[in-house]
């Protein structure tokens, strides 16, 4: 599997690169929207995959190698959760350093909040992928941005509740987004290898 996630990283490794500009871009910007959309939406960046995927006919090659659908499809549910962490980790560091230098406030929640909710994302998205590939899929390219452009919006919201009900509504939430994520993922993968054994078989 770490040769599967590896090759999705060479390939797409030119618009990771414009992904992370961004990203510390959006983190230094004084707006809950952006900074959740930056960590939110590299929750897409395994569709690219998917489409690099289709677009070399990889599926084929993929069939006559040592990899079980197990492997293919798990891969790409662990390259978009490395994905969503690093993006997290780079935006709370970024944020730290802003912090510190007093240009603005740090907020952790609300980055733990956009990381589970892109977990969430990736968890609905991945199957229907998987079960109609990128090019046919594409209708489910709108329900993915707006999901992305609609979990950011809702976390900026939250983060910006006032302070008596700030800490009630973000523990509230975050524990709402944990159990989603847990149950999501949880039905997704079973889902995803069994919608790409029969779109393969």
């Amino acid at each position: 599997m770490k040769a599967l996630i590896l090759k999705d990283i060479y390939v797409i490794w030119r618009q990771m690169k414009y992904f992370l500009v961004m990203i510390l871009i959006f983190s230094a910007l004084p707006s809950g929207f952006n900074n959740a959309f930056a960590v939110v939406y590299a929750a897409m960046l395994p569709y690219t995959a998917l489409a690099y995927d289709e677009r070399s006919k990889w599926d084929q090659l993929a069939a006559v190698m040592p990899y079980s659908t197990r492997d293919i499809v798990l891969g790409k549910y662990v390259f978009g959760w490395l994905c969503i962490g690093a993006a997290a980790v780079l935006s709370l560091l970024f944020q730290a350093v802003l912090a510190l230098l007093g240009s603005r406030a740090f907020a952790p929640a609300m980055m733990a909040m956009a990381a589970l909710g892109g977990l969430c994302i990736l968890a609905i998205s991945l199957p229907v992928m998987f079960r109609f590939g990128v090019e046919k899929g594409r209708m489910a390219m709108f329900l993915v941005i707006f999901l992305v452009c609609g979990t950011a919006g809702a976390i900026a919201s939250i983060a910006a509740s006032g302070d008596a009900a700030k800490f009630a509504s973000q523990g509230a939430a975050l524990v709402i987004l944990l159990i989603a994520a847990v149950v999501l993922t949880a039905v997704s993968i079973p889902l995803s290898q069994r919608f790409y054994w029969k779109r393969m078989g």
